[in-house]
This record gives structure tokens, C-alpha cells and sequence, in this order.
């Protein structure tokens, strides 16, 4: 499996959101296009997918943005990338080679790193570290 700018750009997204929650209010997504140096089009059809999986809700109007949906604490790496990405698969169904335990137990290794990591995590990673969140993703 190899993630996509879907899911990488989804991460960055997210951790934006997460940096930016202390101030109370709505970000805007053209600031978070700004400051990651992405198109805020692109920016529009991943927060959808976000948004329907209740990881972000949207505030309207002038003072308008977006928010997490949840705590950054109750919100998993996985969750953020099964919603942006689909279910996670190693090597396609059909195959029959002999090895689909260990594909499986690969894909049950990988998945359990992602339902461990929060969101939170990585916003402390981003603290700690070099100020370069993407760094860890």
C-alpha cells in the first residue's frame, strides 16, 4: 500500500486543524493552503471526505472555516487515512500465492500503528521536533 497525497496531504490538513484549535475559531482553508503551500481546491475534496466522516465540521458565514470534529486525542491516524484513502490492502484479494497470512498479518501490523498514532501525537512530534511536521509523515 502505498498512501497517496490524499492521505499525506489529508495528515497535514488535520494537523493544521490540531495546531490551530486553541484560538476557538474557525480556519479558514485557503490559510491552511497558504501555509502548507497546497491548492486550496484540492484542500475542498479532501475536507469533504473529513467533514462526512465527522473528523471536521464547517462553520458558515463571514467569520466562517473549519474545526476538528473531535479532540485531537480521540482522532487515530487511521482514521484519517481510512476515510481519505479506503480500506487498507497490501496486495490484491484475488491473489492466491501462498502468502495471504502473511499479507494479512502485514496489513493487521500497520493498522494497529495507525489506531495507536493520534492526531495528538503527532501535533506533539510537531512540537518537539523540528517545526517541519512533515517530517513524520
Amino acid at each position: 500500500m502505498k498512501i497517496s497525497t490524499k492521505g499525506r496531504y489529508g495528515l497535514m490538513l488535520m494537523i493544521d486543524l490540531a495546531l490551530h484549535a486553541s484560538s476557538g475559531t474557525p480556519i479558514a482553508l485557503k490559510s491552511i493552503a497558504e501555509r502548507q503551500g497546497l491548492s486550496d481546491h484540492y484542500l475542498e475534496q479532501l475536507i469533504a471526505a473529513l467533514r462526512n466522516a465527522g473528523l471536521v465540521r464547517s462553520i458558515r458565514g463571514a467569520y466562517g472555516g473549519y474545526m476538528l470534529g473531535r479532540s485531537p486525542a480521540e482522532i487515530t491516524v487511521a482514521d484519517i487515512i481510512l476515510t481519505l484513502e479506503g480500506p487498507l490492502s497490501l496486495v490484491d484479494d484475488e491473489i492466491d500465492d501462498g502468502l495471504a497470512q502473511l499479507w494479512r498479518r502485514m496489513e493487521d501490523s500497520l493498522l494497529s500503528v495507525m489506531n495507536v498514532m493520534t492526531l495528538q501525537d503527532l501535533v506533539e512530534m510537531h512540537e518537539r521536533g523540528s517545526g517541519n511536521y512533515m517530517y513524520y509523515i
